[in-house]
């Protein structure tokens, strides 16, 4: 839903409606601001549609840094991430992701260092206390070193969710990223497979899935090989959310319209998962 905007409402009905519509068996809400009761009536609409869902977010600040050699910092990160849970059980998600651990775009100008990988842990152990108890998966992402520098590959992030060592603490992939920063992006997959609780799918230029050279076929073979059943999400931007599309480093349209985006990805993701399952 990042590709109309950061925040769900009734006014999206018929977009939803839509999307059930074309074959899609639930959406990826936003999560970054509102209340639980605000995203509880979400849920219900979603409910009456017959859309599943789950939810996606970031730490928009430095106030809520889980990296932070601040222990009030730190403190502010774990509250942020214990309401970002609330909402997203009250929205009935079970899995929420996103790269939850660094403010997004903020750097130290260094690689990350030991004592903010402990930092990052105190905060996630923090909050998967709050996750496991609400039914919640945080699914943490690898973000491009563009956008990221605590966790850019599958390698760095299995190591550091190895390390947190919790059921509520789990890793997500995302094809756009793999992209970018994996020397083979497919194989990628198998060094995430154990702990991986969602997938994006995400064209290279984060258009529309197919048009460009992501290897959608061999992925889906590889992750179909790991025994993973969960959720295939489309993740695309465009330019309508200004803030959102400075944000991700968006500077142009990537596709015609919306409809192109959801309709024609849904068509690359049946038809790559069943050719990947038939070994064509």
């Amino acid at each position: 839903m990042l590709l109309w905007t950061t925040s769900v409402d009734s006014s999206h009905r018929a977009l939803l409606e839509d999307l059930k519509a074309t074959g899609y068996d639930g959406v990826e809400i936003p999560v970054f601001d509102g209340t639980p009761e605000e995203y509880r009536k979400l849920g219900s609409l979603l409910d009456d549609i017959g859309l599943e869902r789950t939810a996606i977010s970031i730490m928009p600040t430095v106030d809520v840094n889980p990296l932070s050699s601040d222990k009030n910092v730190r403190a502010q990160a774990v509250e942020r991430l214990e309401w970002l849970i609330d909402c997203t059980s009250a929205l009935g998600a079970t899995t929420v992701g996103g790269p939850l651990h660094q403010t997004l775009g903020h750097f130290s100008g260094e690689p990350a260092t030991d004592d903010e990988r402990a930092s990052a842990r105190e905060v996630h152990l923090a909050a998967a206390i709050h996750a496991q108890a609400a039914g919640v998966t945080i699914a943490l992402e690898a973000v491009n070193r563009f956008e990221s520098y605590f966790v850019t590959t599958m390698q760095e992030l299995a190591d550091y969710v190895a390390s947190v060592d919790h059921p509520a603490i789990r890793g997500m992939y995302d094809t756009f990223h793999a992209n970018l920063e994996e020397a083979d992006p497919v194989a990628a997959f198998d060094t995430i497979s154990r702990w991986c609780a969602h997938v994006h799918v995400s064209e290279n230029d984060r258009g529309v899935p197919g048009r460009g050279h992501v290897p959608f076929v061999e992925t889906f073979r590889t992750i179909r090989a790991s025994g993973y059943d969960g959720w295939l999400t489309i993740e695309a931007f465009g330019r309508g959310l200004p803030d959102l599309a400075a944000a991700t480093r968006v500077w142009r349209d990537f596709a015609e319209s919306p409809e192109a985006v959801y309709r024609e990805g849904y068509r690359t993701m049946v038809e790559g998962w069943a050719a990947a399952g038939s070994g064509s």
